[in-house]
């Protein structure tokens, strides 16, 4: 059975993150990850997503068990980079990308 929690320890301790790093790089509260350890929360889908998102993976790929999961050096620090980004940065950015992709 998939168990959320662990998927996200395992995406933790492949970038060596803790959850203030996690916490970070995804925009989410430090209190919102580590409800999800301590009190066994599962958590929602735009948590998820965004946990996603800042691992540099696909949802579906959250939630594939035992595929290895490698995120290439330029992407983990553009998604450093984005996440010290301003919501309207980030709009802003997301509209320049759509233009040359």
């Amino acid at each position: 059975m998939f168990n959320a929690q662990n998927r996200i320890r395992q995406l933790m301790a492949e970038r060596g993150w803790t959850i203030y790093r996690l916490a970070q790089e995804s925009g989410l509260s430090q209190t919102t990850i580590s409800n999800i350890f301590k009190r066994n929360n599962q958590p929602s889908l735009p948590t998820v997503n965004a946990i996603c998102e800042a691992c540099g993976i696909k949802l579906a790929q959250f939630f594939t068990e035992n595929e290895p999961v490698n995120v290439p050096n330029a992407q983990s620090e553009l998604n450093s980079s984005v996440a010290s980004l301003r919501e309207d940065q980030r709009e802003a950015l997301a509209a320049f990308i759509k233009t040359i992709v």
